[in-house]
């Protein structure tokens, strides 16, 4: 049979193959982030998020070597606390525990470990929404003040980089105002910039103790059915000054990450969520897929979207299990 084209012949062995591929996964595109509770707590594993764990403030340091000695140097902080108020009064104390691993991992390794914090007040709130409730309804204007408050806290302990995940309008340029005003002009904002209002956070909640305690979040965050919307928060973020844009969550949002990759002036960063990390341990747990595979294939289709980093549970596993050599 006579036929000149045949894609087969770039496929035919490993070498060659490795050689046309398109992406190239690499660690040091990658954020692991964790999770830090109160010191004095133990460290416990999530139950929702196998391998993940609540890690205490005043042992942190310690137990990341290990993560750092393995190539982690990218991470992204979330705090887990027991007082929680409706001013989310925790969230610029110097020593909340986001703030005190910040300085700790500062002190130790400088500008060896990137530091990026979240800046919500969920996880601080009594509501568990991550604005403040005025006649239970969510007051935007009057939580921009209490996210830029978090957002200057956390630089002072040394943050690297804001991750403002609330989706407030205006939170952006209201945080670099804030910044600019104290002098903080080289902070790097990464804009949680389309956050769906979506299913795939479940065991993120539970690791955060973050659930709203009443109604949803689909006021603030993005309604999954829209994709025009997510033109217009990047085009606010990037004029408001935001220096990387994030879509969250990835898997279930390939085409807003090539979007936004076509659109953006500035890298795209793409979550890949709570609720994907846990889908890929079970099946891997059930037999129902070969869990190296799987991630491997996941985090490929986010890259291949248009992605030029990712936040993901699965680095750490990624570098002990040596997934990515050879």
């Amino acid at each position: 049979m006579k036929m000149l084209n045949r894609p087969r012949r770039l496929r035919r062995n490993k070498l060659i193959r490795d050689l046309v591929a398109e992406v190239k996964l690499d660690p040091g595109k990658m954020i692991q982030p964790y999770f830090i509770s109160e010191k004095g707590t133990n460290r416990m594993e999530i139950g929702s998020m196998p391998g993940i764990y609540r890690d205490p403030e005043d042992k942190f340091v310690e137990s990341f070597k290990a993560d750092f000695d393995l190539g982690i140097d990218k991470i992204m902080l979330f705090g887990v606390v027991t007082s929680k108020d409706s001013r989310a009064s925790r969230v610029d104390d110097k020593d909340n525990p986001v703030n005190s691993v910040s300085r700790q991992l500062k002190e130790q390794y400088g500008d060896e470990v990137f530091v990026a914090a979240d800046i919500c007040l969920c996880e601080y709130t009594d509501s568990g929404h991550c604005g403040l409730i005025k006649d239970n309804k969510i007051d935007n204007d009057a939580t921009l003040d209490r996210l830029a408050d978090m957002a200057l806290a956390s630089v002072k302990s040394g943050a690297d980089c804001l991750g403002p995940s609330d989706m407030m309008d205006g939170r952006i340029g209201h945080i670099r105002a804030k910044l600019e005003e104290h002098g903080y002009k080289d902070s790097i904002i990464m804009a949680y910039t389309a956050k769906y209002a979506s299913s795939y956070y479940g065991p993120f909640r539970d690791a955060a103790a973050s659930a709203p305690k009443f109604g949803d979040r689909k006021s603030y965050q993005m309604d999954y059915r829209n994709q025009r919307e997510a033109i217009r928060e990047l085009e606010f973020d990037i004029a408001e000054g935001a220096d990387i844009v994030m879509v969250k969550p990835a898997l279930a949002y390939l085409d807003i990450i090539s979007l936004f990759k076509e659109n953006s002036p500035v890298p795209v960063a793409a979550y890949n969520v709570s609720g994907e990390y846990t889908m890929a341990k079970l099946m891997a747990r059930e037999g129902m897929a070969v869990e190296k595979d799987l991630v491997l294939e996941n985090l490929s289709a986010i890259f291949r979207a248009g992605a030029d980093m990712a936040l993901t549970y699965h680095l750490r596993d990624i570098l002990k299990n040596g997934w990515l050599n050879g």
